[in-house]
């Protein structure tokens, strides 16, 4: 008994952390949209990379993991770089067209395609019915895409979309990483490259910040890396099945940042999306932790 309650302790310990670091990555994003109504999508994905940098650099530091930052898999850190910023971009792009809730609905793919890529990449087996999760899943991005000719397919939905790619891509990689390379160096070294190589490449198109956006800058710093400490204590701590359904959180958060600072809410054909890839996604979870517990009874 004694073991059960110390587990359901530490996944109730984990809930809290994902449901806050759900609502710091919702703040986070609101920052980001924000800034991409009056900023290039490339200078947004640079400004949230360097305003985080000084906090992961202190955090690396506080934990004694300067040693060895060197020796790491340049290889895969620069192509997770480049996925970074290819989801850090698309994703303020799709913002500028796109409610809060709409790219929530649609990024919330990202779990069935990290699924599929595991299969194509890691040569995980996936059985036929979490196939059929992640299908179904697909079809709910394209209700949220809108079935009706007028709004189908979207350039700020398949900007979310192609974002969530990365995402999952970038979830591949990491895997890949965690077997060789600290977890506070793949952080730092994420940050450091994405704030150089979108730094570089917004460079062209920059337009000067003046003194009254550092306020949105510092809650886009400190939202962002809270929200990062908070989701790595959730997982690090509780049971992946346990945690990850309260992900889905943030389309509550997006609903109410909408409604309080743009008057928006979503439209029908965006629920019923919502609710179908989060099923799939609950689905998955499920079957995902069911399968461990055949294999380790």
């Amino acid at each position: 008994m004694t073991g059960l309650a110390t587990a359901r302790g530490r996944n109730l310990y984990s809930i809290q952390a994902m449901l806050l670091a759900v609502f710091m990555f919702a703040l986070m994003d609101t920052a980001m949209k924000l800034l991409a109504a009056r900023y290039p999508a490339l200078q947004v994905a640079a400004l949230r990379a360097m305003c985080s940098l000084p906090l992961v650099a202190a955090y690396v530091a506080w934990r004694g993991a300067f040693t060895g930052v060197f020796q790491v898999r340049w290889s895969m850190h620069l192509l997770r770089a480049l996925l970074g910023i290819l989801m850090l971009a698309l994703f303020a792009f799709g913002l500028k067209k796109l409610s809060l809730a709409e790219a929530y609905a649609i990024f919330f793919i990202a779990p069935a395609l990290i699924t599929a890529l595991s299969v194509l990449l890691l040569k995980e087996r996936v059985d036929l019915a979490r196939w059929l999760a992640i299908g179904v899943g697909l079809c709910g991005v394209l209700v949220v895409l809108r079935p009706s000719g007028a709004g189908f397919l979207t350039i700020g939905g398949l900007a979310v979309l192609g974002s969530a790619a990365c995402y999952a891509v970038s979830a591949i990689t990491v895997r890949v990483l965690a077997r060789t390379d600290r977890s506070e160096h793949t952080v730092f070294w994420l940050i450091v490259m994405i704030a150089a190589g979108a730094g570089v490449l917004a460079a062209p198109d920059w337009v000067p910040l003046p003194a009254s956006e550092i306020p949105l800058l510092c809650g886009l710093a400190v939202s962002g890396f809270i929200g990062q400490l908070a989701i790595t204590e959730a997982f690090s701590r509780g049971e992946a099945s346990s945690v990850a359904p309260f992900e889905y959180s943030a389309l509550a958060w997006g609903v109410g940042l909408d409604w309080l600072l743009w008057r928006a809410l979503p439209d029908g054909w965006t629920i019923v999306g919502a609710a179908i890839i989060i099923g799939s996604g609950l689905y998955l979870i499920r079957h995902e932790k069911d399968h461990a517990e055949a294999e380790h009874p």
